[in-house]
């Protein structure tokens, strides 16, 4: 249960109209000429010096608890072409108070913004007292992405690798909502999109459903309200469930809500605050 619900928290940030063969990417250029309309949506250099916040939630049996804390901090990379995602979701509440029950996951995506195409993701997972470290190298000439895991608490434990064969372009579960956030968007669109976690590649069909208007922390938004079919065999979560995302329509394309249906209970994050950091390369 603990491993499912952290996942889905995770998976709240899984794009649902990039990396698909046929579909068109959209424009990463830092601007637009006088020629060119108005952008109603962002493009992959807008995203460097953003903060996102989030809180997750879980619930059963109509019983509410306050579980993780989520970030997402975008920032140049080591040059000008390259965006460096750093993701954090840190446990809390109720999961720490009455479960005794700890998780850091910590996620570094560089994105080629030349095409927004991930090229390397980083991980660190702590669990109570388990911990992971892990790596994905996306190699487009090869067309292989090789994930590697090791536990820095036991030397001796064999690193576990996995390798798939990739299209370009491809995204994490991290860089994939910035796809989205770049793309177009429509009532009605379906769409079947491509990423990778853990070494592995998913098919997500996916459904825009409604435009709908919510009530934020950051102001009542219109927004996209978008079904992506995660779960069951093959999917990203093998167990019955139902996800929805909720994307707002202006300009920022701000992810602002997402719930998921269970048989162990419902979890759902929800926005906290849209900030400005400073956007230096990260000192290696």
């Amino acid at each position: 249960m603990k491993l499912t619900i952290f996942k889905t928290l995770l998976v709240f940030v899984i794009a649902v109209f990039s990396a698909v063969p046929g579909v068109a990417q959209p424009a990463t250029n830092g601007g637009s000429s006088a020629s060119e309309p108005v952008r109603n949506k962002p493009v992959g250099r807008d995203f460097v010096g953003e903060k996102l916040t989030y809180e997750g939630r879980v619930s059963k049996f109509k019983v509410g608890m306050s579980i993780a804390d989520l970030t997402f901090t975008a920032i140049q990379g080591e040059n000008e072409n390259q965006l460096e995602i750093e993701s954090k979701a840190v446990s809390k509440g109720t999961m720490l108070k009455l479960f005794r029950y700890s998780f850091l996951q910590e996620y570094t995506s560089i994105v080629d913004l030349s095409n927004f195409r991930i090229i390397n993701t980083t991980k660190n997972d702590v669990q109570k007292q388990r911990v992971r470290e892990s790596e994905a190298l996306f190699d487009y000439e090869s067309k292989r992405v090789t994930y590697v895991e090791t536990d820095p608490k036991d030397a001796n434990r064999p690193p576990r690798t996995i390798a798939s064969e990739i299209t370009d372009p491809m995204n994490d579960m991290v860089s994939a909502i910035y796809s989205l956030r770049m793309s177009d968007l429509a009532v009605g669109k379906r769409f079947e999109m491509l990423v990778s976690d853990s070494g592995l590649v998913y098919k997500v069909p996916v459904a825009v459903t409604k435009r709908e208007r919510l009530g934020t922390e950051i102001g009542k938004v219109w927004c996209f309200r978008v079904e992506p079919e995660i779960f069951g065999p093959g999917r990203l979560i093998e167990r019955k469930g139902k996800m929805i995302l909720w994307i707002t329509e202006d300009r920022r394309r701000l992810p602002v809500k997402a719930t998921v249906d269970m048989d162990i209970g419902k979890a759902e994050i929800k926005i906290k605050s849209v900030s400005a950091v400073a956007s230096a390369p990260t000192e290696k």
